[in-house]
C-alpha cells in the first residue's frame, strides 16, 4: 500500500488559473448539458474573472489573454432569452466579471460581437444581439449607449418591425432592447424620433390581426393551442411597447428645442391612454405574466399629474397595487416598481422661497420657447395630501412594514420616502403610530448608512411629525414596547441643517424641536436622555433668527428644566456657562414675538425655583424689568407666568431673598402686582399675585 506521502507525489498538480479558465470554456462550448452543470461553469468562471484583479497585481497573468472572440460569444449567447432564466442571470454575472477585467479590449470584443450579429441579420442573430444588449445597458450603460445609437441601427428597427412575417422572439428581444435602453436620455431620444410610430402601431393592434400575420415559431404546434399562445405572445408584446411608450411619454424631451430634424410627430397614444391599459392588465389575475409590465409602466406613467389623481382615486386599483407588493418576491423588481407607483402618487413638491420660484419660472420660461410655465395644479398640496389619504386608506402602511424587514437598501429609501409624505397631513398620524410606522422609521434610520444622508433625514422628519401630534405614552406603550430613548438620536439628529443641501430648510430644525418638547413633557428619565444627546444643538437654536424655530427651542428647553437635577446642572451652578443661560432665557422673555417669550417665561417660571437662578436674574442689568414686564402683558397667560417668577423671587431663602425682594420693591414689583391683578379674571393667577404681593410687603419673605 503506498504511503501518504508516495499518495500525494503521484497526485497530478492542480491545474493553473489560465488552464481552468480554458477547461471552462471547453464545457461551456460543448453544449447539451444540464441546467445546473452550466451554472457550476459560468459560477466558477465568474469567480475567476472577480479574482482577477488583485492576482494580476500580484505579477501573475490575467485570464483575459486566454479569452478570445469565440470565448465571449460563448458567454453571451448564454444571455440568449430562450436560455433557461437561471442560466441566463448566471451569464449575466459572468459578463459583467468579463467587461470588469478585460476592460478596454473586453469593450472591443462585445462591440465587434454586437456588430456581427447585427450585420448578419437572421432571426437567431438579432435575438441574441438585442438580449445582449438589454442585459448590459444596466452594467456598461457608456459602451452600450455607443452600440445602440451607431449609425443606422435605430432606423433600421423600423422595417424589422414591419415585416410581414414577423418572430415572436425577436419583436420581444428587440422591445426589451428599448426598454433596457430608455433608462439613458440619449437613447431615449433616438428612440423617441425613430421608433414612435411602429411602438404605436404595436400597442393600438387588434391581438387577433397580429396573430394572423405572426409567424408561428414552432410549425407543428396544434392549430388551436398555437392561436392561443400566439395571441397570448401579441398581448405580451404589445403590453412591452407599451411600457416603452409610457417611458417616453413620462420622461419630458430634452430635444424640444434641437432642430426641425429633432421634432417627432404628435403622440396618438396618450400617457392616460397607456396609463388606462396597464391598470385594466394589473386588476386581470388570470394573466399573472401581465403585472410585471403594468407595475413597471404605471411606475412611469404615475409620474405625470394626471394619472395620478386618476390612479389615486381608483380605490380597486390601490388595493390591487397593496397586494401586489405584499405577495412580492423579496428583494424582485416587482416589489420596488410598486414603491415606485405609491412614491410618485405621495410625494410632495419641494417648498420653494420666493427666490427659487421665480428662477425656476425664468428657467421654464427660457426652456418652453417664450412660454411661461406654471407647476400643474394637481401637483399643489392640497391634491397631494388627498392622495396620501386614498393611499393610506388602501391599507399601505402594514405591507410597507413588512417590505421593509427584508427590502434592498434602494426600497428602503422609497419607503421611508412614502412614509414621509404620508406624515404629512396630521390626521393621519395617529394611525400610523398605531400601525407601526414609528418602529419601523427607528429601525430604519438606525439601519441607514451615514452616506444615505437624504433617507435618514427623511425618516427622522417623518418620525418627528408623528411624534408631535401622538401620545407618547400611547406610542412607547402596549405589549411589544419600543424604548422612548430609540427616537432622541433620530430626532437630535435633524436639529441641525442638512450640510449637503443647497439652502437651509428650518422646517425639520422646527418639527425636531416639537416632537422632542412632547417626549420631555413625560418623565426624568427621558429629559435626561435629551439634554445629554442634544443639549448643545438644542442650545444653538435658542438663538435662531427664525422667530418659530426660536420658540420651540425656548419651549423645549421649559420642559427639559423640569428635572431638578438637571436644571441645577445647567443653570444653576452659579458658573458663567449657567449664568450665561439665564441672561438668554430673560432676553427673550422679552421678545417680540410673544409665543417666544410666553415660552420663556414658562421657563423662567421653573427656573427660579433655584437661589442661584434668581440671583443670576437679580444681576442682569434689565433682568428685574423683563420679568414685571410679563407681569403687565396684556395676554393673561404671560402675566400668570410673570407673577409665578416674581413669587419663586420673593420667596427664595437667605441673602439671595432678601436681596430680590429689595430690588422687586425698588423697581415697582407692587405696582405691577397690583395692575397685573386687576386685568386677570382667573383666580389662579389672582391667587399667585397675593402670594407674592405678601412676601414683598413682609407677611410670608424669608
Amino acid at each position: 500500500m503506498a504511503t501518504v506521502a508516495e499518495a500525494a507525489a503521484a497526485a497530478p498538480e492542480p491545474l493553473g488559473r489560465l488552464d481552468q479558465t480554458l477547461l471552462i470554456f471547453a464545457g461551456l462550448m460543448e453544449g447539451g448539458k444540464e441546467d445546473e452543470e452550466t451554472v457550476r461553469e459560468l459560477g466558477e468562471l465568474t469567480r475567476l474573472l472577480n479574482d482577477d484583479v488583485e492576482v494580476t497585481k500580484k505579477g501573475e497573468t490575467s485570464v483575459t489573454n486566454v479569452i478570445d472572440s469565440d470565448c465571449v460569444d460563448t458567454i453571451l449567447c448564454y444571455l440568449d432569452m430562450r436560455q433557461p432564466d437561471v442560466v441566463r442571470a448566471h451569464a449575466a454575472l459572468c459578463t459583467s466579471a468579463y467587461l470588469k477585467a478585460a476592460g478596454e479590449d473586453g469593450g472591443k470584443k462585445l462591440a465587434e460581437f454586437f456588430h456581427d450579429r447585427v450585420r448578419r441579420g437572421t432571426y437567431d442573430d438579432y435575438i441574441v444581439a438585442f438580449c445582449v444588449a438589454a442585459t448590459i445597458f444596466p452594467i456598461v450603460p457608456d459602451l452600450t449607449s455607443e452600440l445602440f445609437l451607431s449609425e443606422g441601427f435605430l432606423a433600421s428597427l423600423g422595417p424589422l418591425m414591419r415585416r410581414k412575417w414577423k418572430s415572436r422572439k425577436v419583436e420581444t428581444a428587440c422591445l426589451e432592447m428599448l426598454n433596457a435602453a430608455c433608462m439613458n436620455s440619449a437613447c431615449r431620444e433616438a428612440v423617441r424620433k425613430y421608433c414612435t410610430e411602429w411602438l404605436e402601431e404595436i400597442v393600438e393592434q387588434d391581438p387577433d390581426d397580429a396573430v394572423k400575420s405572426m409567424h408561428t415559431v414552432d410549425p407543428d404546434m396544434h392549430l388551436q393551442e398555437g392561436s392561443i399562445s400566439m395571441r397570448r405572445h401579441s398581448l405580451q408584446v404589445q403590453n412591452l411597447a407599451a411600457v416603452v411608450l409610457a417611458k417616453l411619454r413620462a420622461v419630458p424631451s430634452t430635444a424640444a428645442t434641437a432642430g426641425p430634424e429633432a421634432r417627432i410627430q404628435p403622440a396618438t397614444t396618450s400617457i392616460e391612454d397607456l396609463s388606462k391599459r396597464f391598470t385594466r392588465m394589473l386588476l386581470d389575475e388570470d394573466e399573472i405574466e401581465h403585472v410585471q409590465p403594468s407595475i413597471e409602466g404605471l411606475a412611469y406613467a404615475s409620474l405625470q399629474p394626471k394619472v395620478k389623481e386618476s390612479l389615486s382615486k381608483d380605490s380597486k386599483t390601490l388595493k390591487r397595487l397593496v397586494k401586489v407588493l405584499d405577495e412580492a418576491p423579496p428583494r424582485s423588481p416587482m416589489i420596488y416598481g410598486a414603491l415606485s407607483i405609491f412614491a410618485n402618487l405621495t410625494r410632495y413638491r419641494p417648498i420653494e422661497t420666493d427666490e427659487e420660484k421665480r428662477i425656476r419660472q425664468l428657467k421654464a420660461y427660457a426652456n418652453a420657447a417664450g412660454k411661461l410655465q406654471q407647476v400643474d395644479p394637481l401637483d399643489e398640496d392640497e391634491h397631494v395630501t388627498e392622495r396620501c389619504k386614498h393611499v393610506f386608506e388602501a391599507g399601505l402602511t402594514p405591507v410597507l412594514i413588512k417590505q421593509s424587514k427584508s427590502g434592498s437598501a434602494a426600497s428602503l429609501a422609497l419607503i421611508i420616502s412614502i412614509i414621509h409624505a404620508l406624515s404629512t397631513p396630521p390626521p393621519l398620524r395617529g394611525q400610523l403610530a398605531q400601525q407601526g410606522a414609528v418602529r419601523l422609521l427607528i429601525a430604519a434610520w438606525t439601519a441607514l448608512p451615514e452616506t444615505e444622508n437624504g433617507p435618514k433625514r427623511a425618516a427622522a422628519q417623518a418620525l418627528a411629525r408623528i411624534l408631535i401630534s401622538t401620545n407618547p405614552a400611547l406610542v412607547f406603550g402596549g405589549t411589544r414596547p419600543i424604548p422612548q430613548s430609540a427616537a432622541i438620536r433620530p430626532l437630535a439628529s435633524i436639529l441641525t441643517p442638512d450640510p449637503t443641501a443647497d439652502r437651509r430648510d428650518l422646517l425639520p430644525t422646527f418639527e425636531s424641536l416639537m416632537a422632542l418638547t412632547n417626549l420631555a413633557s413625560t418623565d426624568d428619565d427621558t429629559r435626561k436622555s435629551i439634554i445629554r444627546t442634544a443639549w448643545d444643538d438644542v442650545e444653538e437654536q435658542l438663538f435662531n433668527p427664525n422667530s418659530r424655530v426660536c420658540t420651540a427651542a425656548v419651549e423645549l428647553v421649559c420642559n427639559l428644566v423640569q428635572d431638578p437635577e438637571q436644571t441645577l446642572a445647567l443653570f444653576g451652578d452659579g458658573s458663567p456657562k449657567a449664568k450665561n443661560r439665564v441672561k438668554v432665557i430673560v432676553a427673550l422673555a422679552d421678545a417680540e414675538d410673544p409665543k417666544t417669550r410666553s415660552a420663556a417665561g414658562g421657563a423662567l417660571a421653573s427656573l427660579t425655583g433655584f437661589d442661584e437662578v434668581v440671583r443670576a436674574v437679580v444681576g442682569l442689568e434689565r433682568g428685574l424689568e423683563v420679568v414685571l414686564g410679563l407681569c403687565r402683558d396684556e395676554r393673561e397667560d404671560l402675566r400668570h407666568r410673570g407673577a409665578v417668577v416674581v413669587r419663586n423671587m420673593v420667596f427664595s431663602e437667605g441673602e439671595v431673598g432678601r436681596l430680590a425682594r429689595g430690588k422687586l420693591v425698588e423697581g415697582g414689583a407692587v405696582e405691577a402686582l397690583m395692575e397685573c391683578a386687576k386685568g386677570s379674571k382667573r383666580r389662579e393667577v389672582v391667587e399667585v399675585v397675593v402670594q407674592a404681593a405678601e412676601g414683598l410687603m413682609g407677611e410670608g419673605g424669608k
